[in-house]
């Protein structure tokens, strides 16, 4: 490979000496850049370098490029009339080395750029470099230890993200001295080997679940653990199968191990699905600090927490509910998403989750809003009535196949068959036994759609619109604590979770064709996901209900809250031939890889998985998709598993560009490639730039 010096400021060759830290107990940290590099030799220094490496992992929520570089152009997500960041969905060709902008057709100045990703991560890399370099000359043993601990940890996960995004890339794992450094290009197998290592030590040198720095969002062993095992599950993976073979079984074997740790450390999940996300109350609030939690990006009422290390990522999930309502339904603080319609899910997304017996569709999906802006009194609609209601039904059923849906203002022939339409609530927060949408034909209804009529997939073609904006986002990031409307949100932000990790375990037994094993993991992950016996299946809530400790639950906002948020869901809508019910339900498998549950067996079909491996394989993918949803990871998952072209050809209608052999990979930022010398002080040629880049790129 060819040697290289950079001149550029602030990817490798920059001390990270402003990371701010998360979480009120550690938020509040002394701004370190007054602070000479002679500090960071002491166990004070070393530690309050440490404990600011909690404010890198921040910065991933805090733009467009949260979704942009995990979400879009996957099977799960696709993007709504929003286009700002199109290109990372649909792989065009403004989706370059170059990023782009509204001069090269991007839709605005928002749009994420390749080196968004790869120039933070290298930020954080540096600070973990000090410490790592000054961990000899501290005496107290703890605090070498445990600020190691960390160091090694944020750099083997931020080299875990920048391999896992972009393949080969530079390791830097010493303080940079100077300006100019002479680097090279690492191959991938040399960058894996790095973050196991990283990870490794991180795993050793945690001090099992002692909590040294805050509460349930504190990196540990299992958090080291978890990510060890998604390493070496991604090193031996179907993308690096042109030279993993010789890691395969000891990387299964060894993940398995830490897994093992991990779980038994952190063990059960959370009995209630819906307290992970859906009932979050507020700032730090006790839900933040459920043991299955193993790493969050940490967030409060703190200035600290705020701006680009802010939360923004209530922006992305939920439908343009302010334009296509009429005016009904306003946003608002008391309103826990805002309506940016960046991530709309796909016809896939909906339908891989059984719809009857699976409760973790109906504590994530938010299929209803209320009426809190009445437009028009002559129509018949009061504030607090459903005013926007998406109907989840499934492809065989055909009670809507007649009914006219649309916007706010209904035509005349929209049908209520009360002899078919299942009890529900108009004006009340919960469910009971009375009313129906209406029972007067012409007169108003809610803003209503479904997913299928006549066998058909309808979703995306409310209003006749070339790109839908109308659909059931998911709740994983409502927060209705924000003091302004377009404000920071204050939640932390999940990044891994237990659930996940028996999931890592359940693909490594598959992958060692132990399928029995594998069927155990996923069952205590699919056990929780039943509804529990005394449930209200039309019952929900989401993170907007944090308003009412809100400064702003007072007058007119407080009568916008209890309108808008009527916890309900359209459970009974979108099955209307079950009779109403509070038993618990069944998702147990009974037979893996075969005879799998029906909407799994329609996706593998639709991908071809026909062998035991495959099918398997896939069926972890299905799965963790109606448990990690909007989790910040599919796109890599999908990479890392060679089924990313497969998959998203197959669900995402608008990812028509995407290319074999080039789109598993993101480009190399042109920025950086650009700032590259060679040792004579010269520019690169052009040749040697397309060495540089990724696959298809140049």
């Amino acid at each position: 490979m060819n040697k290289i010096k950079h001149t550029r400021i602030g990817l490798l060759i920059m001390i990270s000496l402003s990371i701010n830290s998360c979480a009120k107990d550690f938020l509040e940290e002394e701004d370190t850049t007054r602070y000479s590099t002679e500090y960071f030799e002491t166990a004070e220094g070393i530690e309050a370098l440490a404990v600011s490496l909690y404010g890198n992992i921040r910065w991933h929520f805090g733009y467009e490029w949260a979704y942009g570089t995990t979400l879009y152009g996957t099977d799960e997500f696709t993007n709504a009339n929003d286009l700002t960041n199109e290109l990372w969905n649909t792989y065009d060709s403004r989706f370059g080395p170059l990023g782009a902008s509204p001069e090269t057709g991007a839709a605005n100045k928002n749009v994420t750029s390749p080196s968004d990703l790869w120039d933070q991560l290298y930020y954080g890399i540096a600070s973990c470099n000090t410490i790592i370099a000054n961990a000899n000359k501290i005496s107290n043993d703890e605090i070498r230890n445990r600020s190691l601990a960390h160091a090694y940890f944020l750099r083997g996960y931020n080299y875990y993200r920048l391999t896992a995004q972009y393949g080969g890339v530079v390791l830097q794992t010493e303080p940079a001295k100077g300006v100019i450094r002479n680097f090279e290009r690492a191959s991938e197998e040399a960058c894996w080997e790095q973050v196991i290592s990283d990870l490794r030590n991180a795993y050793t040198h945690f001090e099992g679940e002692i909590f040294t720095y805050g509460k349930g969002i504190t990196w540990t062993k299992a958090t080291a653990a978890h990510f060890l095992a998604k390493a070496l599950l991604f090193r031996s993976s179907e993308r690096n199968d042109s030279w993993n073979s010789s890691y395969k079984v000891a990387d299964f074997n060894e993940a398995i191990d830490v897994c093992t740790y991990a779980i038994n450390a952190r063990g059960p999940l959370t009995n209630n699905y819906s307290d992970l996300y859906a009932n979050w109350t507020g700032i730090d609030c006790p839900n933040e600090q459920l043991d299955e939690i193993l790493m969050a990006a940490g967030h409060n009422a703190d200035e600290a927490t705020k701006g680009r290390f802010g939360n923004r990522t209530y922006n992305y999930f939920t439908p343009q509910f302010s334009s296509f309502s009429g005016g009904w339904v306003k946003r608002g603080v008391w309103i826990g998403g805002m309506d940016f319609q960046r991530c709309r899910p796909t016809e896939y997304t909906y339908s891989v989750f059984n719809h009857v017996d699976d409760a973790r569709m109906w504590k994530t999906f938010k299929t209803v809003y209320g009426t809190n802006n009445v437009v028009n009194n002559a129509l018949g609609v009061n504030a607090g009535d459903p005013g926007i209601i998406m109907i989840l039904n499934t492809k065989d059923d055909h009670t809507y196949d007649g009914y006219t849906f649309g916007a706010y203002v209904q035509s005349p022939n929209w049908k209520d068959d009360n002899s078919r339409l299942p009890e529900w609530t108009v004006g009340s927060r919960q469910t009971k036994s009375s009313g129906n949408l209406t029972s007067q034909v012409g007169k108003y209804v809610p803003n209503v759609s479904v997913l299928y009529q006549n066998g058909q997939y309808v979703a995306p073609n409310f209003k006749n619109q070339s790109i839908c904006n109308f659909f059931a986002g998911i709740n994983k990031t409502d927060d209705g604590s924000r003091t302004a409307e377009k404000g920071d949100a204050h939640r932390d932000v999940t990044m891994a979770r237990l659930s996940e990790t028996y999931l890592l375990r359940a693909e490594c037994y598959v992958r060692l064709g132990q399928y029995g094993n594998a069927m155990s993991d996923i069952n205590v992950v699919r056990n929780r996901a039943q509804w529990k016996s005394g449930e209200n299946r039309s019952f929900y809530s989401d993170g907007s209900q944090a308003f009412e400790n809100n400064t702003l639950n007072t007058g007119s906002a407080a009568t916008n809250y209890t309108n808008s948020n009527l916890n309900m869901n359209t459970y009974y809508l979108s099955n209307p031939t079950l009779p109403v019910t509070t038993a618990a339900s069944n998702l147990e498998l009974t037979a893996f890889p075969n005879n799998l549950p029906a909407e799994d067996e329609d996706v593998l079909s639709k991908i071809g998985a026909t062998t035991d491996y495959d099918r398997a394989l896939n069926f972890i993918l299905n799965e963790r998709t109606r448990e990690l949803l909007g989790e910040w990871q599919r796109w890599e998952t999908l990479s890392r598993t060679g089924t990313l072209i497969k998959r998203a050809k197959a669900f995402n209608p608008e990812a028509v560009n995407i290319t074999a052999n080039k789109h598993e990979l993101r480009p190399i930022p042109q920025t950086f490639i650009d700032g590259l010398l060679n040792d004579d002080g010269n520019n690169l040629s052009d040749e040697q730039k397309a060495a540089w880049q990724n696959p298809g790129y140049n």
